[in-house]
């Protein structure tokens, strides 16, 4: 069998999201899959690090398609061809996009329709190319995979019909595990002096609520005089002038620390906080919730969308539009040890459930599925 696969998101020191799941269920599929080949179609120069076995025959597809204009010359002019060119027997699209000028069967992955609930956060040809363009993906793909059950809900409610719409959760990387109390402190030692803290990571735009966040941190400080930091892990992305707002704003700002992006460090991060403060809006699912689970770091996220689903009552689930309430979770994690301990119990347990070894083999089935069908 042929096996088209668009891995446009896999892109070098700079996997978030869509690019890890990309990586995880795609490197598992070709490894337990040698007597199959694989076309990898990416949109610019690849890392070779991302032609995982011999069964991968990369292939790059021009123009990178990081623009409205660009992903319709891309899906629906140069993929198409290539498709045909290469005999393809079946598509997996993994990002959400696919062609809508091609027969070749095609599974479809959905992690979120956030478009639909914040259409405000989403400007100009953005905006309108998912208006346009999602709800035809959704109804050309031959089945579809959502991350969660909220996000299928979603889909369904879209139009589509259940039959064709399945879960499977994402997972966790196995090198999210405890790390060392020395390795910890290091952390704390370099960049809290010394300090606990907590630990936001993601992208920072307006859906990821860190602009309250920031808020909530600082009521909390004001309110308990603890020493604890806010450490945020993510590159500022769009729409991010209100964050920046609340940091300089805040009275407390010498203790916000901005780190960036991390890769190879971000269990360590993990392990060294107090707590994650994930207290997104919206998710399709919520990748650094069983990331921290599996670090045994305590959790506190929303109660609302995916999230909740996920985190089940290993986590602490507040309203994610209350300061107050945000605030007073990360007192108690601060004053109540036992407490702690008992979510990062409950993580360690909540965690198995999410495993990206058993997704990537439901992936697979759905798409062997798809090709029968």
């Amino acid at each position: 069998m042929r096996i088209a696969i668009n891995t446009r998101m896999l892109l070098p020191n700079k996997l978030e999201g869509i690019g890890w799941y990309t990586y995880e269920i795609v490197r598992r599929m070709v490894e337990d899959h040698p007597e199959h080949t694989f076309i990898f179609f990416f949109d610019r120069q690849f890392d070779p690090a991302f032609v995982f076995t011999s069964n991968v025959q990369p292939v790059v597809l021009s123009p990178p398609a990081r623009h409205p204009i660009l992903f319709m010359l891309w899906f629906d002019w140069a993929l198409p061809r290539a498709l045909k060119k290469h005999n393809v027997d079946v598509f997996f699209s993994p990002d959400g996009f696919l062609s809508l000028r091609t027969k070749v069967p095609t599974l479809l992955t959905i992690h979120d329709l956030a478009y639909k609930h914040f259409p405000d956060q989403v400007k100009g040809m953005i905006s309108w190319y998912y208006r346009y363009f999602m709800p035809r993906f959704m109804h050309r793909a031959d089945h579809i995979v959502t991350v969660s059950e909220a996000t299928r809900a979603d889909v369904i409610e879209s139009g589509i019909d259940g039959s064709r719409v399945s879960v499977s959760y994402n997972g966790a990387n196995p090198r999210f595990q405890p790390q060392s109390q020395a390795d910890g402190q290091a952390i704390r030692d370099q960049f809290t002096k010394g300090e606990p803290y907590f630990l936001y990571v993601g992208a920072i735009h307006p859906r990821k609520n860190v602009t309250r966040l920031v808020r909530a941190f600082s009521r909390f400080k004001e309110n308990s005089g603890a020493p604890h930091r806010l450490i945020l892990l993510g590159r500022m992305a769009w729409m991010s002038a209100d964050t920046r707002a609340a940091i300089d704003e805040s009275i407390y700002k010498d203790h916000i620390i901005e780190v960036g992006y991390q890769g190879d460090n971000l269990p360590t991060f993990y392990s060294g906080s107090v707590a994650l403060v994930y207290v997104s809006l919206f998710e399709g699912f919520g990748i650094p919730i069983v990331e921290a689970m599996g670090c045994e770091t305590a959790v506190i996220t929303s109660n609302r969308s995916s999230m909740a689903e996920v985190a089940g009552d290993a986590a602490l689930l507040v309203n994610p539009e209350s300061e107050e309430e945000i605030a007073n979770a990360m007192n108690q994690l601060s004053n109540d040890p036992e407490l702690r301990d008992q979510l990062i119990q409950k993580g360690r347990l909540c965690r198995k459930r999410f495993d990206w070894s058993r997704s990537s083999r439901e992936v697979w089935t759905l798409l062997e599925g798809v090709l029968k069908r």
